[in-house]
């Protein structure tokens, strides 16, 4: 749960999860890398754990061995009384709350297959540190875009291996396939986690952050493809929507192309935001795209005392408030 906004309250305690699911390989490196040599993510006062969260997906090179590791860490599977002959990733989940649940920071990192390039994965809209955190690093990364993909849902969020600590970060990046490293993509994520460990050093040196608005893409629902009787995908991803995640999709413009060459229209409410397009990992989720809309989420000033103050700022990023 993320702490009261504008508290300032030090954070210690950071973890930076790779191979979450075992075929993303840019976290499974860089994890491993840093835990053979972690003088890159070490900051004074930090401590902070490398760690691989799936070991036998990533051991067979699969997204996950018997459960979707994403999605398991809720009460029900983590609660006093562990179920009988439980799952690997029920098992591996109750392990991870068991060491990181105390955790301040969780930066826990993905690839997609989607056209998203960089993202950041918010699952609170109050979360001050994180939207002032989340600012930060895309104000470091600029000009390379650094979307913010919210999902806040009564319905639609997840129980996710991150969600055990104060603030959990969603990093991710791509498009890169499952199971192939890039360089460039490689890049982009170790980028992202050097910035999120500079702002939590400053912010447990006291530096002050002026109030801040940041734009971010909330998840309001999910489209499945369109089927057959028996379940069996009866078309595509249109070209036109192919690898425009972020793009508005307006309804009547195309969503899906058969076999036999006849485009299917969105239908629904819009404009809304597709994302995560045609992502490999949600065939079997019944998922070809994610709705989202536009929000502008605030963040209160935090100053060197550790409360929020209306005072003028000392030094402003584009878009400040």
């Amino acid at each position: 749960m993320a702490a009261p906004r504008g508290a300032r309250t030090p954070l210690t305690r950071v973890a930076i999860f790779g191979g979450t699911h075992g075929n993303e390989l840019s976290g499974v490196l860089l994890a491993r890398h840093w835990q053979e040599d972690g003088a890159e993510v070490q900051r004074p006062g930090l401590r902070v754990t490398p760690f691989i969260s799936n070991p036998r997906a990533v051991h067979r090179g699969v997204r996950y061995v018997d459960r979707d590791l994403n999605r398991v860490f809720d009460p029900a599977h983590l609660g006093p009384e562990p179920p009988e002959d439980q799952p690997y990733e029920v098992e591996q989940a109750r392990e991870i709350h068991r060491l990181f649940g105390a955790y301040d920071v969780i930066l826990d990192l993905h690839n997609t297959t989607s056209n998203m390039g960089c993202t950041l994965i918010l699952e609170s809209s109050r979360d001050d540190v994180l939207i002032q955190m989340f600012r930060y690093i895309q104000s470091s990364v600029a000009p390379t875009p650094c979307s913010v993909y919210l999902i806040e849902h009564p319905s639609l969020k997840y129980a996710t291996a991150r969600s055990i600590a104060k603030h959990p970060v969603g990093i991710e990046v791509g498009p890169q396939p499952q199971g192939v490293l890039r360089a460039d993509i490689l890049q982009q994520m170790r980028s992202v986690v050097k910035h999120a460990l500079d702002f939590i050093q400053y912010f447990n040196e006291g530096r002050e952050f002026p109030a801040c608005s940041l734009e971010a893409y909330q998840v309001t629902g999910k489209v499945d493809y369109p089927r057959k009787a028996n379940g069996e995908i009866a078309a595509v991803i249109h070209p036109s929507l192919q690898d425009r995640d972020w793009q508005p999709l307006k309804p009547g413009e195309p969503a899906f192309l058969t076999l036999d060459g006849t485009t299917i229209p969105f239908d629904g409410d819009g404009p809304v935001y597709p994302v995560f397009v045609n992502e490999a990992a949600y065939y079997e989720k019944g998922e070809a795209f994610a709705k989202t809309r536009k929000v502008t989420l605030t963040a209160r000033r935090l100053d060197a005392a550790g409360a929020p103050r209306e005072a003028p700022p000392q030094t402003r990023f584009p878009g400040d408030v």
